[in-house]
């Protein structure tokens, strides 16, 4: 009976890996993973991130007949740097989410995260979503790029949960990968329209993502919940199988807003989590907007 039993778990195990839209976890061994560097296994070097002083600034822009509030973040020096737009979630520009711009901003960029729900006098943890938000995200790029202390002529977009959302939307939608966007990351983003039914939430993805052109990179823990993971997982194995350059990290052991828990409830995997995709996010946009510097 046990033997049985463990045959037909195993065949369930590879028909599942077999189904359609099955996205197996992306945590690979061996010297062909992405994550495997010879030169720390052999020698024992580390590729240490920088590190900057940060200062920040607040800052207001049109779009419209609507004024959006904005955090500036960058090096506290006069140097020019890359650019990368912030795109909050459901929290808002909250304390917690503008130390994660300042950790962007502190590896050698300059961010601008755009305060879209004050901007449109929306309370934190919306339910419904504003499309009208989006349009803020987009014109963002604009202020962002025409700023005289950045070093590239495109930015990257950055979110976390409805927030990629938001980028997705600005990127595809709003035509911004065409003319000012050089790639998308996104940390455990909701990669479906907020207002779409509950079926569409649960097991699909949005249709918006099979548009992206631009190189993509996303994070979640494994403790994801999984309509949102499901949707992630989906979205990029189809940008994959289109030949895309798509990559998601998953982390073992934590779960979603693993970059702003706060410390009574924050855990040693979610800091390890946090820094390790802040160094390669860092890293993942440094590439992309190599080829569009001034």
């Amino acid at each position: 009976m046990r033997k049985l039993l463990a045959i037909t778990l195993i065949t369930a195990a590879f028909a599942l890996q077999a189904a359609p839209g099955y996205a197996p976890h992306e945590n690979p061994i061996g010297e062909q993973a992405f994550w495997w560097d010879p030169d720390w296994w052999n020698e024992g070097r580390l590729e240490i991130p920088e590190n900057h002083p940060v200062r920040t600034a607040q800052i207001e822009y049109p779009n419209g007949d609507t004024t959006v509030p904005a955090l500036v973040a960058r090096p506290a020096d006069d140097l020019p740097y890359p650019a990368v737009l912030y795109q909050h979630g459901r929290r808002g520009l909250d304390e917690l989410v503008q130390r994660q711009v300042k950790r962007i901003a502190a590896r050698g960029f300059v961010v601008l995260a755009p305060d879209v729900f004050t901007a449109r006098f929306i309370e934190k943890f919306p339910i419904e979503h504003d499309y009208a938000t989006e349009t803020d995200t987009a014109a963002g790029l604009d202020v962002l790029l025409a700023r005289p202390d950045i070093s590239t002529t495109r930015a990257c977009l950055a979110s976390h949960t409805r927030g990629g959302y938001l980028a997705l939307r600005a990127a595809t939608t709003h035509g911004r990968q065409q003319d000012a966007a050089a790639c998308y990351v996104a940390w455990y983003p909701h990669l479906q329209d907020p207002n779409a039914p509950e079926p569409m939430q649960v097991y699909r993805y949005a249709s918006e993502a099979d548009q992206l052109e631009i190189p993509l990179l996303v994070f979640i823990g494994d403790q994801e919940q999984y309509q949102r993971r499901r949707s992630i997982e989906t979205a990029i194995a189809s940008l994959k199988k289109a030949g895309r350059d798509a990559r998601l990290i998953v982390y073992p052991g934590v779960g979603r807003g693993f970059d702003f828990r706060p410390p009574q409830v924050r855990t040693f995997a979610d800091d390890l989590a946090s820094k390790d995709a802040l160094q390669r996010a860092a890293g993942f946009m440094r590439k992309h907007l190599a080829g569009y510097a001034k």
